[in-house]
């Protein structure tokens, strides 16, 4: 007679037992929103070529840090010198910094932000790279970050000798998603 009795205490009190309160949902990212959404473009890993080349010269790997509230790259030449960069929104002003620091101890600091352009949003940063003009001097240089159509960014550098007034082209790359068969 007690057995048969037990399934029925059994079921008596699981019915008076309160269930567990629902876990409140995690509060989202602090860096979740679209300004810090600006440099997503250029995350992930890439074979680098200038752009018009079929010459690859660099591999480069960007990713996002600290709970998506830093982007760090790290630069490998096949030749010359690497470097790492990072990249954030100052929490401030609103703006995005990148310091590129060369493994000659160089280091850069640039500052900008999306910009609207023509065929879409561009990241833009300018910074005084010092003494790398002529004569050793200090070159203002503007980087634009394009993504283009084919899932490829393009990395375009300017410099400017006489403070923005006038620019050069010092660099072009395209970066081109890594093909994920070879890895």
């Amino acid at each position: 007679m007690l057995i048969n009795l037990l399934p029925l205490v059994l079921l008596q009190a699981a019915a008076e037992t309160p269930a567990p309160a629902p876990t409140p949902a995690p509060p989202p990212p602090v860096c979740a929103d679209e300004v810090h959404g600006g440099f997503d473009m250029w995350v992930g890993e890439w074979d680098v070529f200038p752009n018009g080349s079929e010459t690859q010269v660099a591999d480069s790997r960007i990713e996002r840090l600290s709970g998506g509230c830093s982007i760090r790259e790290s630069w490998m030449p096949f030749r010359g010198a690497g470097g790492t960069s990072v990249s954030m929104v100052n929490h401030t002003t609103g703006r995005w910094e990148q310091v590129w620091i060369g493994s000659d101890g160089k280091r850069v600091d640039f500052t900008g932000g999306v910009v609207a352009g023509e065929g879409g949003p561009k990241m833009v940063l300018t910074g005084y790279w010092d003494g790398v003009g002529p004569g050793g001097s200090d070159l203002l240089t503007r980087m634009t970050y394009t993504s283009q159509e084919d899932g490829s960014v393009r990395q375009f550098g300017e410099a400017s000798t006489d403070h923005g007034l006038s620019w050069q082209t010092s660099f072009d790359f395209i970066y081109r998603p890594k093909d994920r068969d070879q890895q």
